[in-house]
């Protein structure tokens, strides 16, 4: 029982170290939403974010999780920590709220654009 604990805890603490450490490195391709901009989420099913904004050309981001996350449409929240208050496609580890389930953000798709007045 111990030697699972201490292999958890271990696959834990790695799996934290490298969403840390990748998280400097984002790809060029890569889209990345301030945090600060989010005006809310929403859930439709266990493999999509929507994220609502505040400011910005785009009013909704989807965001299409790279596997299924269980409990995330149910529990209807999610807790992470963000780094220098950006969030980046295939970068961000997130936590389903009650469950503590880890999952990873996918990639981040434009859906309503804002109207540009002119």
């Amino acid at each position: 029982m111990k030697a699972i604990l201490t292999a958890l805890l271990s696959a834990a603490a790695l799996t934290a170290a490298a969403g840390q450490a990748v998280y400097a490195d984002a790809p060029r391709n890569s889209v990345c939403i301030r945090a600060y901009d989010i005006d809310g989420m929403s859930y439709p099913d266990d493999k999509t974010i929507m994220f609502r904004m505040k400011s910005g050309p785009v009013m909704v981001y989807r965001n299409d999780l790279p596997r299924v996350c269980p409990g995330l449409k149910f529990e209807s929240g999610i807790a992470w920590n963000v780094h220098d208050g950006t969030i980046c496609s295939n970068m961000q580890v997130f936590y389903v709220l009650r469950r503590g389930t880890p999952c990873f953000l996918g990639t981040f798709t434009p859906v309503k654009m804002r109207k540009h007045e002119g």
